[in-house]
């Protein structure tokens, strides 16, 4: 058995999809214009695949800052945080941070997905247990194997499962760690929050949300879906993404457990892992700023949002459970999701295609995530050309 055997059924699916449409692997951003525009195979698109929710990769105080900052301390720090990688703009971040979400420590990694594998692969170990609702991201889904513990799925949203288990477990007198979503990234849908707030307590376990596309997105202020359910006082620990709403890349850990900072020397994804270059820093703590300061940004997303949702939803597409930034359409087999999605390419808008396994429950997905750079007219042009291709799913 050669080493690359065991990819042969991958390799299977990926003919299989290349035969019946190969612009999938061929699609370039040659040239990125703005928040939502883009240049793929020398076409001009418009983007509404791109998770830039407050549209802030081109916003030109965080391009003053990113530029501020790598004419000052270089292109990148070369080094973890724990040998020569902190820098003051590490620091300054992670106060910024906590005093946003109003916690006591926080602790910033390189990207969203070291941030899962570091949290999860060291606050719980061997003989303790991770309960993670089934649709869970791979990066939590990596993290939870990654540290010995015992992991066991939920259904997804699903409470009477989930008191089912967090009950099994009362009789094992171990520490126990729930880790949800705010946002799924795949269909958009919440975690029901306050219920699993209301079972933590009751069963004393910990808690850990990840608010990876919720943050800037959900809440009065933007926190997240901690802060819209009123439920921040009963989350152990947040993570979150700077590759989101703050449209850059990183990722941080936050909690009001003063012995969180322990894990800046007991978690290899820390250690070993190179610190983000100065300049993606302040371009991060510009966009925080702009987040803080520009609710307007937020409601315009939602105003986006719903637009779209209701257009779609009247046209008889299948749809996620409610409407918000990310929007998944349900086109019912692979086959019409890839026909679906190159017409769309064909009329020059660019959206995600997710395809099994990679999906909940095995469904073919087109994927859309607005941003709040979106003008009305773009959401208009988007809603119509899905329409235009309503009769490839009938």
């Amino acid at each position: 058995m050669g080493i690359f055997d065991k990819f042969q059924k991958l390799a299977e699916t990926r003919q299989a999809l290349e035969q019946k449409d190969s612009a999938f692997f061929s699609v370039v951003m040659e040239e990125v214009v703005s928040p939502t525009e883009v240049v793929v195979n020398g076409r001009s698109m418009l983007l509404a695949g791109g998770n830039n929710y407050l549209g802030l990769t081109f916003h030109p105080e965080c391009i003053r800052a990113a530029c501020r900052a790598i004419r000052r301390e270089g292109t990148g720090t070369t080094g973890s945080r724990v040998a020569n990688g902190t820098f003051s703009g590490h620091v300054a971040l992670e106060q910024e941070l906590s005093d946003f979400l109003g916690r006591k420590k926080t602790i910033v990694f390189s990207t969203g997905y070291v941030a899962n594998l570091a949290m999860l692969s060291t606050l719980v170990g061997h003989g303790e247990v991770i309960l993670l609702d089934a649709d869970c991201h791979a990066s939590i889904y990596d993290g939870a194997r990654m540290g010995g513990a015992d992991v066991i799925r939920f259904r997804h949203n699903d409470m009477e499962d989930l008191e089912k288990r967090l009950r099994r477990l009362e009789k094992r007198k171990t520490n126990v760690l729930i880790v949800v979503e705010g946002l799924y990234s795949m269909l958009g849908d919440r975690a029901p929050l306050a219920d699993i707030a209301a079972l933590k307590h009751r069963y004393g376990a910990y808690l850990l949300i990840d608010e990876a596309h919720s943050l800037g997105v959900l809440g009065e202020t933007g926190r997240g879906l901690a802060e819209e359910a009123g439920v921040e006082h009963s989350v152990d620990f947040i993570v979150g993404t700077f590759s989101k709403s703050l449209g850059a890349i990183g990722g941080f850990c936050t909690s009001d457990h003063p012995e969180i900072d322990l894990v800046r020397y007991g978690s290899r994804a820390y250690v070993f892992t190179a610190s983000s270059s100065p300049s993606t820093i302040a371009s991060t703590r510009m966009a925080l700023k702009v987040l803080r300061s520009q609710p307007e940004l937020r409601h315009r997303l939602w105003n986006h949002a719903h637009l779209l949702y209701r257009r779609l939803k009247d046209s008889g597409f299948s749809l996620g459970p409610a409407p918000g930034p990310i929007i998944a359409i349900n086109c019912q087999d692979s086959e019409k999701t890839a026909a679906i999605w190159k017409g769309l390419l064909d009329r020059g808008i660019y959206v995600n295609m997710v395809l099994p396994p990679a999906t909940p429950e095995g469904t073919a997905l087109l994927r859309l995530s607005l941003s709040a750079s979106h003008t009305r007219e773009q959401i208009e042009k988007i809603g119509d050309a899905f329409v235009s291709l309503k009769q490839i799913i009938l």
